[in-house]
């Protein structure tokens, strides 16, 4: 398909960093407009409307990603999130680091994302540290672990999807974004929030799209993939330091964009301004929310954009399994800190 789009300028990876580039400012400006947050819409004070913009987002970006399917533009079959021998120790054990590591920073990583282009300095220090540690995890020091973690699995056979049950993939994607849609539409929450989370819905479908068939080229292939912050912001910090040597690919253009996307979000409507820590003892509390992302998301195949807003739309198991983990990891680390709160200690510890 890429032969016949007329960009003989740029090769497929090329092509896919622009791809991205464009992803990302548009998802870090509708999720700087929207506060789009996992971490929000399961534990903030304002948790109705967080989570009738999340749903939203994920309705759209599984009928849009099924949609795709049923037409033939891709498939998930040969998909990492489709392997017969799920690493389930690994997913559930990352999930529930994860989800512990976004109480602790007050956010997901993709949140965190969009805050450093608002000059929040807490959330930029947070997302090297999880660069880092994701790439230990992925190839360093900590890959030990992970191999380890993901020796343990579970044979699925031909269940490692939901649409491989009766009625096939459209009716259970339909019936997967029906609740979600209705708990949207009544939440109360502002219409034109809901079109812009939405909007960010749609990204999921296109970023499949555009990577597994526009961009396919037989000679020169490159990964099909969507939103994701794991392994894009390591990919994003070694383009960085060493940019001669690495190219850059899918993932540094779309950190690149969430944060200018973000920060044109807040220069067009306001609310730029430079943040940093207030004691040692909230920058430990980040600082550790961001190893605990970082090995946790690797070790879930993903974060909340990646195995929750792009994996599940796969409906993949394995991606249901690590979104559920990362939420029973965040409600979890939430009621323990609340619990030490109201005992008199003092929770950032």
């Amino acid at each position: 398909m890429y032969e016949s789009l007329g960009i003989e300028f740029l090769d497929a990876r090329q092509a896919s960093v622009v791809l991205a580039l464009i992803l990302g400012l548009t998802f870090g400006f509708l999720g700087q407009r929207t506060r789009f947050c996992f971490r929000r819409a399961l534990v903030g004070e304002d948790r109705r409307q967080a989570a009738a913009i999340w749903v939203t987002a994920l309705a759209v970006a599984i009928l849009g990603t099924q949609a795709t399917v049923a037409a033939g533009w891709i498939s998930f079959d040969d998909h990492r999130f489709m392997v017969s021998q799920m690493p389930a120790m690994a997913i559930i054990a990352g999930g529930l680091a994860f989800g512990a590591g976004m109480i602790l920073t007050r956010g997901c990583i993709s949140r965190l994302t969009v805050l450093t282009g608002t000059g929040n300095l807490r959330a930029l220090m947070v997302i090297l540290i999880f660069a880092v540690v994701a790439h230990a995890t992925l190839k360093g020091v900590l890959a030990p672990m992970r191999v380890a973690l993901g020796s343990v699995t579970v044979d699925m056979g031909a269940a490692t999807s939901i649409g491989n049950l009766p009625g096939g993939a459209l009716v259970w994607a339909a019936v997967m974004a029906a609740p979600l849609l209705a708990y949207a539409a009544f939440s109360g929450t502002p219409a034109r929030h809901l079109i812009m989370a939405g909007g960010i819905g749609l990204l999921v479908p296109i970023a499949w799209v555009g990577t597994g068939y526009l961009l396919y080229d037989d000679f020169d292939p490159i990964v099909m993939e969507s939103l994701s912050t794991t392994s894009a912001s390591s990919e994003a910090l070694f383009f960085a330091i060493a940019s001669s040597s690495i190219p850059a690919g899918f993932g540094t253009g779309f950190m690149g964009g969430i944060v200018l996307g973000a920060l044109v979000g807040t220069l067009i409507f306001g609310g730029f301004t430079w943040q940093t820590f207030t004691s040692p003892g909230q920058t430990g509390r980040y600082m550790a929310g961001g190893v605990l992302m970082g090995a946790g998301g690797v070790l879930a195949g993903g974060c909340t954009l990646g195995a929750g807003l792009s994996g599940v739309p796969t409906l993949s198991v394995a991606a249901l399994l690590a979104i559920t983990s990362i939420g029973v990891g965040g409600v979890l680390t939430q009621a323990l800190l609340s619990r030490a709160g109201s005992a008199g200690a003092a929770a950032s510890a």
